[in-house]
């Protein structure tokens, strides 16, 4: 198959696809990201990002797309990030910045409509809460460590929030915005700096209590595995602005359009996008909900190869 503008992908490029070492026997994305790359004549490896054995210099592009256990260590997960060099995407500078949900405070001052967000480190005094508030740590994936808590459950909220205190953990509160209830979360997947597809993600959190999670290696809430949780969704014309501006920022701070980005947004109480996460580092981008994405998304990855082999810089978002 050709590339964009007609010129041959170079059946040689070896891509990695960076995982977890225990995937699950069925992963419908990778599967389907790997017969797209495949197809375009592509090598691809599906390699856990942690063992030591894997030479990620021999690959011409290194993709996390299921590194789920990384919250759990970030320090390792950023010094492997660092090692693996200007082959990864997306970047480790952008990865350090995207796993800490203090990235939040600074859209928000860069002009960014954000989700009320209140940090507590630790050692921090409590704040006051108000209404019903979401607590969750500020590394986190999952639904883990998270919870909802409305006024009668608020002491509730507390507890979790000295226990992520107790751990040496930052946490964050925000306000629970009801539209996620009704119409759901709006992920509007970036690639390469063009809107590949829209995502709606129902809630996940139930009311007065921390999320249940599943004792397993991923250990997720519970919730997060409802097959029917995400689906093909739709977005209006000023989330798409949003989210277009969002990824313009990151572009504007580290000088390079990410190669894939989903934004997750919602509608506030006054009916006005805000976002609520930018998922840069192993979003979920559902390509069983999307037919033609996973052919979009590798596309890209193999532009981003030859940008690397060439010696050139990536695109910006073409």
């Amino acid at each position: 198959m050709d590339a964009p503008g007609g010129r041959p992908y170079d059946a040689a490029v070896h891509v990695a696809l960076a995982s977890v070492g225990w995937l699950p026997d069925e992963v419908s994305e990778l599967e389907i990201l790997g017969a797209a790359l495949n197809r375009r004549g592509a090598s691809v490896s599906i390699e856990a990002w942690d063992d030591p054995q894997v030479d990620w210099q021999r690959f011409d592009v290194v993709v996390i797309r299921a590194t789920w256990d990384y919250p759990r260590r970030p320090d390792e997960f950023l010094r492997w990030a660092d090692a693996v060099g200007e082959r990864l995407h997306n970047r480790a500078a952008v990865v350090r910045w995207n796993i800490d949900k203090h990235y939040l405070g600074e859209l928000a001052a860069a002009g960014i409509p954000v989700v009320e967000t209140t940090y507590v480190e630790a050692g921090d005094p409590l704040p006051d809460l108000r209404g019903e508030v979401v607590v969750k740590p500020a590394v986190s994936a999952g639904g883990r460590d998270t919870g909802r808590f409305g006024p009668g459950a608020h002491q509730a909220a507390r507890d979790l929030l000295k226990a992520l205190a107790a751990q040496g953990r930052s946490a964050m509160v925000q306000p629970y915005v009801s539209a996620v209830d009704t119409r759901g979360e709006i992920g509007v997947v970036v690639v390469d700096g063009s809107v590949s597809h829209v995502l709606r993600k129902d809630a996940v959190l139930a009311a007065d209590e921390v999320a249940p999670t599943r004792d397993d290696p991923l250990g997720a809430a519970e919730a997060m595995y409802d097959p029917d949780l995400v689906k093909a969704g739709q977005a209006s014309d000023d989330e798409l602005a949003l989210a277009t501006k969002v990824v313009e920022e990151i572009e504007r701070r580290f000088g390079e359009v990410p190669l894939y980005a989903r934004v997750d947004l919602v509608r506030d109480a006054t009916g006005s996008p805000v976002l609520l996460e930018l998922e840069a580092v192993e979003p979920g981008l559902y390509h069983d909900q999307a037919p033609g994405s996973a052919d979009t998304f590798a596309d890209a990855i193999l532009r981003r190869a030859g940008a690397g082999r060439d010696g050139a810089a990536s695109p910006a978002g073409t």
